[in-house]
């Protein structure tokens, strides 16, 4: 059973998640502020995190940065309309996906499997890939550039597994966010754009001064092979 973790000051909406994802076949565990989430962590074990950004004591946030501190357990947000600065900073600290409250038990399930189809997915053995300086252990979710271990939050090395699959070519924004997000690319979702910003910064410049990660505008992204 996947054990998850929900984090909201709201006790009728935790409860409502709670009834439906038990039903589902969830262990459920819940908090109402940060600071009982990761006291309920530290004695449990847990699959994956709904994370609410709006709580008193210790918002969504600053509980994301403490987890990441010790944690990569999938992190999925819950986030108010609109509210695209959160969205992205949660994106920045490595959660892996957000729902926009107010969200549907079902819709909430399906990002949850969706999640965890990949962090199984990505778990378990499979080749080596090496493109370039670049090497990718999937099996062991561990990257390396220039013989060096690259820092990468969850949802950067699902980007840039899929960018070295197709490496040299041109995938769109939407291939991209169904093989990295498991979902379909919507209206004004900056996600992808937000994390491969983040991973360019850390592959750094090719000798020519331009990035290993190459955008057409309007139309996705391809990584660079060595020789190109």
């Amino acid at each position: 059973m996947i054990s998850v973790l929900l984090v909201d000051d709201d006790t009728g909406l935790t409860t409502l998640l709670k009834e439906y994802l038990i039903e589902e076949d969830f262990t459920v565990h819940t908090a109402e502020d940060g600071r009982t989430a990761l006291q309920t962590i530290s004695k449990n074990i847990i699959d994956i995190i709904v994370l609410d950004i709006m709580m008193p004591k210790m918002n969504g946030i600053e509980l994301l940065q403490r987890i990441r501190k010790t944690s990569s357990v999938p992190v999925l947000m819950l986030t108010a309309k609109g509210d695209d600065a959160d969205r992205i900073a949660g994106l920045n600290l490595g959660a892996d996906d957000y729902v926009t409250k107010p969200c549907s038990p079902g819709e909430l399930l399906a990002r949850l499997r969706a999640i965890m189809r990949r962090v199984e997915r990505m778990n378990s053995p499979a080749e080596t890939l090496q493109i370039g300086n670049l090497v990718i252990h999937p099996g062991q979710r561990i990257a390396e550039w220039n013989s060096k271990p690259l820092e990468l939050t969850g949802t950067e090395f699902n980007l840039l597994e899929v960018l070295a699959r197709s490496a040299g070519q041109l995938i769109s924004k939407q291939d991209i966010s169904k093989q990295a997000f498991g979902r379909p690319l919507t209206a004004y979702d900056r996600r992808i754009d937000v994390h491969i910003s983040s991973v360019r910064q850390k592959l750094g410049k090719r000798a020519d001064g331009q990035s290993w990660i190459q955008s057409v505008r309007g139309q996705g992204y391809q990584l660079i092979r060595d020789k190109e």
